[in-house]
């Protein structure tokens, strides 16, 4: 990859993180470590069915990651850079059948048809995002949590900063 143009995506994706977040303020652009997302996958029952939506995708490293076990991966991502940069990112992997990006607050996104849900959040929407997952999410469903507890919810199992919830 040219890295000139990294480093002006970079630039433009930092510029953009701090607007959404004094605009909108959702949470910052924390990319999730390695170890992170294979503890994620491993959290993940595999099946040929399996939809997950990745609330805040970033840059898209989740999605790639479950594309590339071969899940259908769905990115919900209000930063305009970041979904770009992760467009950018899923294609040069030839992963686009499989994971998608979209531009959109996670308040207007139909969430009813994922069976599992990926969300690094902020704890100030926390509660909100759980009523929200409450009416919308179907029997069975999972959330994983990083870095955040739901308020009201109990979670199912921890590892580390990352909570398992099962509805």
């Amino acid at each position: 990859m040219n890295e000139p143009l990294v480093w002006i995506a970079a630039f433009l994706v930092l510029l953009d993180v701090v607007a959404v977040w004094l605009l909108y303020k959702g949470a910052p652009f924390i990319p999730t470590k390695r170890e992170g997302v294979e503890k994620i996958l491993s959290l993940i029952e595999k099946r040929p069915d399996l939809k997950v939506a990745d609330i805040g995708s970033g840059d898209g490293r989740i999605l790639i990651a479950l594309a590339r076990q071969g899940i259908e991966a769905h990115g919900f991502e209000i930063n305009p850079f970041l979904v770009w940069w992760s467009r950018r990112r899923i294609q040069a992997q030839h992963l686009d059948h499989l994971a998608k990006t979209h531009w959109q607050d996670l308040w207007k996104a139909d969430l009813s048809n994922f069976d599992v849900i990926i969300v690094f959040g902020v704890v100030y929407i926390m509660g909100r995002l759980e009523q929200k997952l409450d009416r919308e999410l179907k029997p069975e469903s999972k959330v994983i949590s990083l870095g955040f507890q739901f308020p009201n919810w109990v979670h199912k199992e921890k590892h580390g900063s990352i909570y398992v919830y099962q509805k």
